[in-house]
């Protein structure tokens, strides 16, 4: 059953980048940002995870951690982590486990063909595993301000 606002998340684990592994047990205490979004060196994804590099210390300062996830290899990751200097994981979502858990697999159009793809969703999850905001169908343009204003007033609660 997908995720749902004011409910725990279910318990999973993912392999990230920098050999780490995530899970929810490990994130406890703090707030945590998972940014879903299609691929790696994309122009949307490249623009989406420099706006939350830009903004990286003030994540922190709000107690929260940010996770970018995708369905690239961790060799992907690797590659475009470094190339984007990113002070951040990328999850390695090849099996779609979280994909499927916060239900961002959408059906898709490009050229006119359909095929199925993730859809650009931000989900911010408090310091005890519960979601709390989401964002789904994201467009680039103001969101990670959009998610740090969230972030920031969770972190004052």
């Amino acid at each position: 059953m997908p995720v749902q606002i004011d409910h725990p998340v279910p318990p999973f684990q993912a392999q990230a980048t920098s050999d780490t592994q995530v899970s929810l047990d490990t994130l406890k205490g703090k707030q945590v940002v998972l940014y879903f979004y299609p691929k790696d060196n994309t122009p949307g994804c490249t623009t989406e995870g420099q706006g939350f590099r830009d903004l990286h210390d003030a994540f922190s300062e709000a107690n929260t951690l940010v996770f970018g996830v995708s369905r690239d290899s961790l060799k992907t990751h690797e590659n475009f982590k470094a190339k984007q200097a990113f002070p951040f994981e990328l999850i390695c979502d090849k099996d779609e486990q979280l994909c499927k858990l916060f239900d961002v697999i959408k059906l898709k159009k490009l050229y006119g063909k359909e095929y199925l793809g993730v859809d650009r969703s931000t989900f911010l999850i408090d310091r005890d595993g519960v979601l709390r905001q989401q964002w789904r169908g994201v467009k680039v343009p103001g969101h990670v301000d959009a998610v740090l204003q969230a972030a920031q007033a969770l972190h004052r609660q």
